[in-house]
């Protein structure tokens, strides 16, 4: 290389550190950006966007088996999973190649290879060609993370997978069993169950989607089982048996007893554990605590000029939560008045069937935290559009701050409920008020009603239900 000298070097070419690069370069930092596999990251190659292309196959073949209820017909309905995936893949493959368009634009330096801090201002690449050392004032550590796997459950791309492998998978499974109910294990269990799986999900916490408000997760699992699933709450896989060409037999633990139960083919969906490994992180005096760096709001790791940014720097594992705090670092490196991220203005999504979204608290955490709250609820049945759509099962919550009529939450289960949040997730960001949600405006016919009845029922002022 010719110059080895940045004003930044960004470690992790994902959500965040691709985001970080760009936003330094364009406030006229010298940039480079390290990555050891693909441009995009994990999201974009083997998560967030494909996942997302997959269950949209799911969603229009969904529809297809429902014609008949919009006055339309089909014939000899199918799938061809290899086109399934194929077309997936390649959404992600564009995606992957606007990165780099987005870095030559922007004259960041692309540097494909392995990174490792190597002292103060530090980094060594190891390319398939040779080792490099890069030196620069600040150094943005956005390595992600991986799939957890637990002892015993491990994945070996056959008959257990991760998400990898149920991206690219081998075969349709015919018997499913998910392990884990988050964001992952639902969203692979909605598209395998919607192509025909008969799908077991396993959860040991005492609801599905357990971070979601407990009225949410609980249409959610209505909403599951009346597709097929089979949920299982408050339990545990203690053990798996494989039989290779066969399947898998699993020992699941719920209510103090132990069954089996035989599949041929198991997910493993427990969590994530950050990429800190190999870094030279614990040399330089940065903290790891359980598998994350700890950082301040401004994402600093406390050693001077590092910073970690996104899912290793702990939750939420978000990858718009990556993006925004790559820009805050960025602009905080670059000089600029950087604001920290509100982690209760960050919305989580679901893409299952039907669609889970939330931002801000539940209304049990609400009252754990001492709120007196006032809830609002309504139900897509009393929404025109979601009607005219087909799509009447669903429900808008919100949770508001009694005393003062602060917003501090909303929790939605429907069609198109992740495009939704977001009109709330600004209502948090601009610390609204039920008075200003009540006077504003919503468009008719549009689901978007919905979520202006819900506030007006927290105060018994709803319309249509």
């Amino acid at each position: 290389m010719a110059d080895s000298n940045f004003d930044m070097i960004v470690i992790g070419a994902g959500p965040g550190g691709y985001v970080a690069a760009i936003r330094g370069a364009q406030l006229g930092l010298k940039v480079a950006c390290v990555e050891r596999e693909h441009l995009g990251g994990i999201c974009l190659n083997w998560g967030c966007i494909p996942t997302k292309a997959l269950l949209r196959s799911a969603e229009v073949y969904h529809l297809m088996h429902r014609a008949k209820d919009f006055g339309l017909s089909a014939g000899q309905i199918g799938y061809d999973l290899d086109a399934v995936v194929k077309r997936s893949r390649g959404v992600a493959k564009q995606l992957s190649g606007g990165i780099g368009h987005l870095f030559n634009k922007n004259k960041v330096t692309s540097i494909m290879g392995e990174a490792k801090l190597a002292g103060k201002g530090k980094v060594t690449v190891k390319t398939d060609k040779d080792t490099e050392t890069l030196t620069a004032k600040a150094i943005i550590v956005a390595t992600g993370a991986r799939a957890r796997e637990l002892p015993g459950l491990e994945a070996d791309g056959d008959l257990v997978w991760t998400y990898k492998t149920a991206l690219t998978p081998p075969r349709m499974p015919k018997k499913l069993l998910v392990i884990g109910s988050g964001a992952i294990g639902i969203e692979f269990a909605s598209f395998f169950n919607t192509l025909g799986a008969n799908t077991t999900v396993v959860e040991v916490m005492d609801r599905i989607l357990p971070v979601e408000d407990a009225e949410i997760s609980a249409f959610a699992k209505k909403q599951f089982v009346k597709q097929g699933m089979t949920i299982l709450e408050k339990a545990g896989v203690k053990k798996l048996d494989r039989k290779p060409g066969v399947g898998v037999t699993a020992h699941i633990e719920k209510d103090g007893k132990i069954t089996t139960e035989e599949f041929d083919t198991v997910i493993s969906a427990v969590g994530i554990v950050g990429n800190v490994e190999n870094l030279g992180l614990e040399d330089m005096g940065v903290k790891i605590d359980r598998t994350h760096v700890v950082t301040d709001e401004f994402c600093r790791t406390g050693v001077e000029g590092v910073y970690a940014i996104g899912d290793i720097a702990g939750a939420p594992w978000l990858a718009h939560k990556a993006s925004h705090e790559g820009v805050m670092v960025a602009e905080l490196i670059a000089g600029k008045h950087a604001h920290p991220i509100k982690p209760g203005s960050i919305a989580g999504c679901t893409y299952c069937h039907p669609q889970v979204a939330s931002v801000g608290l539940t209304e049990a955490k609400a009252k754990e935290a001492g709120y007196e709250v006032k809830v609002g609820r309504f139900p897509f049945i009393g929404n025109g559009k979601a009607i005219a759509l087909g799509e009447p099962e669903g429900m808008v919550k919100t949770v508001f701050d009694a005393k003062t009529g602060e917003f501090i939450g909303a929790h939605m289960v429907g069609a198109e409920v992740t495009e939704l949040i977001q009109g709330y997730v600004i209502g948090r960001q601009l610390e609204t008020t039920e008075e200003d949600l009540m006077h504003t405006v919503f468009p008719h016919p549009t689901l978007s009603e919905m979520m202006h009845e819900a506030v007006l029922d927290a105060y018994g002022r709803a319309i249509h239900f």
